[in-house]
């Protein structure tokens, strides 16, 4: 399930619509921030809080790659995805690229997430979080 830019796109518009069409970085950031304590809250039940807190800070480090001011917040993070850091980091960002990173960041989670539980337990386990970034027919695990 590779982050193709359409998808991408997809949920930055998303996000900036989270946040009533302005693209205003701080807001972009309290709104990746809600989402991830979603995923935390949806996920925490049946990974454990240690284990949705690996997958965020795996995000963070693959998403960090293309986007080289995000690792200084990783070392602040707990097991228990500490958001503050990250929120303060998309704040001294354009909107636009707080969106595009927040994006990266959501879209590399599920994926992640995929990889480890399938795509069709990720959708059912992300169904209500995820229903603002996606449209289209639910993923379905490929064949083996």
């Amino acid at each position: 399930m590779p982050m193709i830019a359409e998808e991408r796109d997809r949920i930055a518009a998303a996000l900036t619509r989270s946040v009533g069409g302005v693209v205003c970085a701080e807001q972009i950031g309290e709104a990746v921030a809600a989402a991830c304590r979603e995923l935390d809250a949806a996920l925490t039940p049946v990974l454990g809080s240690r284990g949705v807190g690996a997958i965020f800070k795996r995000s963070l480090h693959l998403v960090a790659t293309s986007h080289p001011w995000l690792p200084a917040i990783q070392e602040d993070l707990l097991a228990s995805m500490d958001l503050a850091p990250l929120q303060q980091a998309m704040a001294r960002q354009t909107g636009a690229h707080a969106a595009a990173v927040g994006a990266d960041l959501l879209q590399t989670f599920r994926e992640l997430l995929a990889g480890l539980v399938g795509a069709s337990l990720t959708e059912r386990l992300l169904r209500s979080v995820w229903a603002p970034f996606s449209s289209g027919p639910p993923a379905q695990d490929n064949p083996p």
